[in-house]
């Protein structure tokens, strides 16, 4: 992964651990117990030279421009099994001459998204919704699954937004983008045709320790190039970037199993991807915890063949 792609990687999940811990490099008007029901503190958005911003709690968050802002971005973030929605509303900008404001489901990092369009239930264009289209129904934006973006440009200082971010129980979460370095997880596709990938943005060892199909089955058997022949897979992939249709397959899984198994992975962005064909209730659980340096440095100086090294 080139350094200012990691760079990014990096700004973002230690804005994660930052907010979780209560602690935020902006100007807050702390919220208090008022009783009225759905009440919510209000935060200026503050964006450093890059631009990005991270909102990994619920709120409305506003921001008003003191310079033009033409390439800029909010990162927005909840639990794996918890939706983001996004009202945009309090809106100040001139849409004429050029400003604009687009909520995106998901998240877009240099060209590549997540989830990406295989996995990801509605087309692309679908996935932009635009403030200056006119279109007032679309103002308030519920995302697919845990992770969303606002993109915006505006042209003249005193332009202004606001944006109310909600995070809603996900009974069947798919896609996710762990906020974890460590954690374990269970993945269920309830008999639907669809594909679900759970991202874990750090070199992690991992431990799979389930895959059933609702049938009964033996230990995994990996094949190469992978399980074509089958409509019922997990593929554990890897690479360094967010675009799952973009990594590597490091192996497939095409049996039901119960027992570990282990691997450790030394890129930057670990999948755990499943495919179902909706004929049976899809179910992989697992954990993972991420690598220490001197594992990294293990890995290499073992010559241990790991692409993500060399790209």
């Amino acid at each position: 992964m080139e350094r200012t792609f990691r760079e990014q990687l990096c700004f973002l999940l230690l804005s994660v651990s930052v907010l979780r811990g209560g602690c935020r490099s902006l100007e807050v008007r702390e919220h208090r117990d008022t009783g009225t029901p759905g009440a919510s503190a209000q935060t200026l958005l503050y964006f450093p030279p890059g631009c990005m911003d991270m909102v990994a709690v619920e709120g409305q968050f506003t921001f008003t421009a003191e310079t033009p802002h033409l390439s800029c971005a909010t990162f927005l973030m909840a639990e794996p099994s918890e939706l983001i929605s996004v009202e945009v509303d309090r809106v100040d900008i001139d849409c004429s001459g050029g400003d604009f404001i687009t909520v995106f489901d998901g998240w877009v990092m240099k060209g590549e998204k997540f989830p990406s369009s295989q996995d990801h239930p509605l087309p692309l264009y679908e996935r932009y919704v635009d403030y200056c289209d006119g279109a007032p129904a679309r103002r308030t934006v519920r995302a697919s699954q845990n992770v969303a973006m606002v993109f915006f440009r505006v042209h003249s200082a005193g332009s202004s937004f606001t944006l109310t971010v909600r995070k809603h129980v996900n009974l069947f979460p798919c896609n996710a983008i762990s906020q974890s370095p460590e954690g374990s997880y269970t993945m269920v596709i309830p008999q639907q045709r669809r594909n679900c990938s759970f991202s874990i943005l750090y070199p992690v060892a991992i431990d799979i320790s389930e895959f059933s199909l609702g049938r009964h089955g033996s230990f995994p058997k990996r094949k190469m190039p992978g399980c074509a022949e089958s409509e019922d897979f997990v593929q554990l992939l890897g690479g360094n970037g967010i675009d799952t249709s973009k990594l590597l397959p490091i192996t497939d899984l095409c049996v039901s199993f119960t027992g570990p198994t282990h691997m450790k992975i030394a890129c930057d962005n670990t999948v755990v991807r499943m495919v179902s064909s909706g004929s049976f209730v899809s179910r992989v659980s697992f954990s993972y915890r991420a690598l220490d340096s001197q594992e990294l440095q293990t890995i290499k100086l073992n010559n241990v063949e790991d692409f993500c090294f060399n790209n």
